[in-house]
């Protein structure tokens, strides 16, 4: 009581209701208590966009080359779960302006708008303009086999329509309902499960989003009971003879050491539904063989996240600091200073990752205390340990990042570190 009434989060709420409605996900009680609710919210947003029409005339504004706002767009949308609640005589033709030009300028508009524009004059039947916003959204899009549709330049911006979660939930909920396009709304429904296996939704807004997304209309993956074969050379597991967690129907097997035979390398799988068709929706699981090796006779791994790890000797010349590579054979002395530098590449973004750098027992940090630090565009905690060096990251973004940090050889001998060995000699 007493602030100022909030357009964009009424807009938003009474979205989340038609959300709740259009999904039939609440009872005949709960749904007289949101009538109450939408009968004050619908006349008071109604009567907004007539207060922005009457605006525009007091200023004389053209309205042949006026642009919609995102109030207006998010209006629209948000209209159209209730086409049966008649728009007041006062409001129509403020809500026939914003169709009108709409219709002429969505290709201004951010993904988001334009999907929200789609699913507006969609349901307010205007079949041409929808059937032409699809049209781009699918031509602008990536389709990967891994990762399903979506887009490339998706960033999280400072306002509400710069958000790549709700966009793509947005888009799905367009080519679902308009287009009746199964397939590309399960490509679409793909990315957005594939981005929560590397990172956070982070908000209540996008958490709610996807989840509608999900839930809607096409193929109903929740309603999916998958059975799955994994054949691992001559031993077969299946899912429906081991306990599966309800929900998820995760289920996990061990096979002792003596039992593992060098055939079980290939490795075959096949995901089925009850009706024994080929199931569509994604599923995720994981082979690991766990054994003891030389930490120098490890070979890299193709992950989505990629290390390259290199050790230079810094040296003080005339010059400033010099730093030389080092090479296998090469002889490290003690008291030689030691700069580690290690490149990570990641081809999509993740959050609250993890990298543990071990190091051999030779050599001592320069840096012992543990603090946060940035450098190159990437905000990390950085923490030294007994015989490892860990950064901690929030949020990494795609692309290519350098840490460097430095050590002191401090015994003579042979050590193995993660990739080196050092030959550390007295002098």
């Amino acid at each position: 009581s007493g602030g100022w009434d909030d357009r964009y989060i009424t807009q938003y709420i009474v979205t989340g209701i038609g959300h709740l409605l259009h999904l039939k996900a609440v009872t005949s009680v709960e749904k007289e208590k949101l009538k109450d609710i939408l009968d004050k919210a619908i006349p008071y947003l109604d009567e907004k966009i007539k207060e922005d029409y009457d605006e525009l005339l007091k200023n004389k504004t053209d309205l042949k080359t006026w642009t919609p706002g995102q109030y207006a767009i998010q209006y629209l949308y948000m209209r159209s779960f209730f086409t049966d609640i008649v728009i007041p005589d006062a409001s129509r033709k403020a809500f026939d302006l914003i169709k009108t030009r709409l219709n002429k300028t969505w290709t201004s508009n951010s993904r988001y708008t334009q999907a929200m524009i789609a699913l507006g004059l969609y349901r307010f039947n205007d079949k041409e303009t929808p059937a032409a916003i699809l049209r781009s959204l699918k031509e602008t899009a990536i389709v990967s086999d891994e990762m399903g549709m979506y887009y490339k330049d998706q960033f999280r911006g400072w306002w509400w329509y710069q958000a790549p979660l709700e966009t793509q939930a947005l888009v799905i909920e367009a080519f679902d309902e308009i287009a009746n396009d199964r397939k590309t709304a399960d490509d679409l429904r793909t990315w957005l499960i594939k981005n929560k296996q590397t990172n956070n939704w982070g908000t209540t807004i996008a958490t709610a989003e996807a989840c509608y997304a999900i839930l809607l209309r096409g193929t109903q993956w929740l309603d999916n009971d998958p059975m799955v074969t994994i054949q691992l050379g001559n031993t077969e597991i299946r899912s429906s003879d081991n306990k599966q967690e309800s929900g998820t129907g995760y289920f996990k097997t061990v096979i002792e050491g003596k039992n593992v035979r060098p055939e079980m390398g290939n490795i075959n799988l096949t995901v089925r539904s009850k009706g024994n068709e080929k199931n569509t929706a994604p599923s995720w699981g994981a082979v690991y063989w766990q054994y003891f090796e030389d930490l120098d006779k490890i070979t890299p791994a193709s992950t989505p996240l990629s290390l390259t790890k290199k050790l230079f000797i810094e040296k003080n010349t005339d010059r400033g600091p010099v730093i030389s590579p080092v090479n296998e054979g090469d002889i490290i002395h003690v008291g030689d200073k030691i700069k580690v530098r290690i490149e990570l590449r990641a081809d999509r973004p993740m959050e609250y990752v993890h990298m543990k750098d071990m190091r051999a027992s030779s050599l001592e940090p320069t840096n012992v205390l543990s603090n946060y630090k940035w450098q190159g565009g990437l905000g990390y905690y950085e923490s030294t340990r007994d015989a490892s060096t860990n950064f901690f990251i929030s949020y990494l973004p795609k692309g290519t990042f350098v840490f460097e940090y430095t050590l002191f050889a401090t015994h003579a001998g042979n050590f193995r570190s993660e990739e080196h060995t050092s030959e550390l000699q007295s002098r």
